[in-house]
This record gives C-alpha cells, sequence and structure tokens, in this order.
C-alpha cells in the first residue's frame, strides 16, 4: 500500500510539472504571438487553467514532502507528547477541511457538467474540464492528510526538521 500511495502523490507531482510545462508554454506561444503578429486564442484562459492546475496537484506531494508552512515557533516549545498531540489535531482539522474541499470541488465539475457552464473568453472551453484537476488534486490531498493521520496515529511518522534550525546548529 505504502508504494501505491507514494507513486500517487509522485505522480500528482509530475503532473503538475507538467501543467506548469503547459503554463511557460502558452504564455511563450501569447509572447510570440504579439511578436510574430498572429493570436492564438485562448492562451492566457489555458494558461491560468494549467496554473490552477498544477497548484492543487503539487499539494498532496507538497505534503508529503514537509514543504506545507507549519508553525514551529509553537511546536519546537512543546513537549514530545503535547507537539504529538497538536500533530494529531492539526491533521485531524486537515482532514475535515481537505474532505470537504475535495467533495466540494467534485460537486462544481458535476454541477459545470450537468448545467453546460462554459468559460467567459472567446475560447468557450467547458468549464468542468479545467475544474477536474481541483477535483483530482483535492481529493489527493484528502487521500495525504489521511496518509499523515494514520502514520501519527500508529507512531511511524518520520519528525519533519525544521532545515533552518538545523543548519544553526
Amino acid at each position: 500500500m505504502r508504494k501505491l500511495l507514494n507513486a500517487l502523490y509522485t505522480a500528482a507531482g509530475v503532473l503538475a510539472a507538467l501543467f506548469m510545462i503547459g503554463c511557460l508554454v502558452m504564455v511563450l506561444i501569447s509572447i510570440s504571438g504579439r511578436a510574430f503578429g498572429f493570436h492564438l486564442r485562448g492562451t492566457d484562459a489555458y494558461s491560468g487553467y494549467c496554473m490552477a492546475a498544477a497548484g492543487f496537484l503539487a499539494l498532496a506531494h507538497t505534503l508529503k514532502r514537509g514543504e506545507h508552512i507549519r508553525v514551529t515557533l509553537a511546536l519546537d516549545r512543546m513537549s514530545v507528547r503535547g507537539r504529538h498531540v497538536m500533530e494529531i489535531i492539526s491533521h485531524v482539522v486537515g482532514l475535515l477541511f481537505s474532505g470537504m474541499f475535495a467533495l466540494y470541488a467534485m460537486r462544481l465539475v458535476y454541477q459545470s457538467y450537468t448545467l453546460g457552464d462554459i468559460s467567459q473568453g472567446n475560447d468557450a472551453t467547458p468549464m468542468w474540464i479545467p475544474q477536474i484537476a481541483m477535483a483530482v488534486g483535492a481529493t489527493i490531498l484528502f487521500v495525504a492528510v489521511a496518509d499523515e493521520l494514520v502514520l501519527h496515529l500508529s507512531g511511524k511518522h518520520r519528525a519533519i526538521v525544521n532545515d533552518e534550525l538545523k543548519a544553526l546548529e
């Protein structure tokens, strides 16, 4: 199961990187179009869709690498037991919020699909298509937070060390 979950997080990170490249390509096409006198419709919208997809798909990968913002100022001053309790509380709260976010993101995709919602730009993209990446990213984040909670509860979680504090030692 661990290999499957790690592969899921890595795949989401790779997809996020590909969407970042897609964003770059859209921006370069738009800039080139201005320089050479042509216009490809929708490049600005697709650049935004790629940026949103990259951001949401990177959430779980970033969490699992310990790169999310943490309030270490308070955590570093706690006892081991107090820190463990706070980690569990924060993961339970994170699980609730990421679960609600994933649920509502999936609901948004469904509503956009059933209502036939299209973008306001001249590309008229069905909105459920770019919204899929948000729903998938939020769902993978939910799985990652649940995974972190299970690891903390089972005592198998590795401590995340603040690189700045490590460098000072």
